[in-house]
């Protein structure tokens, strides 16, 4: 199965560990073209539109990378694992909330390119079974002869297969573009293009009725939109001067939220009996 240079464009898929109804808010406030459908009871994946890691020259992993940090601290609730690939390369980037991001790579013919401790830390941040699940992901970091770095996506998406993840048939990572958005729309996949005020109106509706509701009223709320503001306006800031559009749109949805936080906690105290 070894991958011929060239021979696949570069492609994503976002696996969020919710259901549609809470992935779509966040979703919506990066201004994307996104395709998202569920990927079984407690996972939805999301197929970009549009193809801007061509457009703009930016590498794909940078872009999902800025996505999956952008959507991971919006939700709060739900880790975001991006899978991403190109000519000479593969891999994958776990977001989830503000901890640091974790990510492995292979080079096209399947040569692990990553560090070991970060299947562990993945393994561990998305609560996989500390035995079993580690286990099958230890063969990923080995060399294999016979599995190049599209067969190493199929593997790690049959490891998280076990917490419920079921993508629609025809969404396989590696897959082109072009085809993966086809087969979405063919599922009945629902497009995203909403405005930035239908989203933030969106999300509200979200966070009231979910367990980070309370997060948006009182001194917890201030906190969290001053935390999210503070990181947000310089990455926002370092994003737009290296015109990384997966970073500066991270920082643009941190920005966002940390207001949307500080407004919704003013707001409540307005209308609060």
């Amino acid at each position: 199965m070894t991958a011929t240079p060239g021979s696949r464009p570069a492609g994503a898929l976002l696996l969020c560990r919710a259901q549609p109804p809470a992935v779509r808010p966040p979703a919506q406030l990066l201004r994307e073209r996104l395709l998202l459908a569920p990927a079984g009871p407690d996972w939805s994946v999301l197929v970009p539109e549009g193809k801007p890691w061509l457009d703009d020259g930016e590498p794909v992993d940078r872009v999902v990378t800025g996505w999956a940090t952008a959507l991971a601290v919006a939700a709060a609730t739900w880790p975001v694992v991006a899978l991403w690939w190109d000519a000479d390369r593969a891999g994958f980037t776990l977001a989830a909330g503000f901890r640091r991001t974790v990510g492995y790579t292979w080079l096209a013919d399947g040569t692990p390119a990553g560090e070991d401790e970060a299947m562990s830390t993945f393994a561990d941040r998305l609560a996989l079974d500390p035995v079993l699940d580690v286990q099958a992901l230890e063969p990923l970091t080995r060399p294999d002869p016979d599995a190049d770095a599209h067969a190493r996506l199929v593997g790690l998406v049959a490891v998280l297969a076990r917490t419920g993840l079921a993508l629609p048939a025809g969404l396989v990572p590696g897959r082109n573009p072009d085809r993966l958005r086809a087969a979405a729309r063919d599922r009945g996949a629902e497009l995203l293009e909403g405005s930035w005020r239908e989203a933030v109106r969106a999300e509200l509706d979200v966070v009231e009725d979910t367990r980070v509701g309370p997060y948006l009223h009182g001194p917890r709320a201030r906190v969290l939109g001053a935390a999210q503001l503070a990181a947000g306006l310089p990455l926002l800031a370092w994003g737009a001067a290296r015109r990384s559009g997966g970073w500066a749109t991270a920082g643009a949805l941190l920005v966002a939220h940390g207001a949307l936080a500080l407004a919704g906690d003013r707001l409540h105290a307005r209308v609060a009996p």
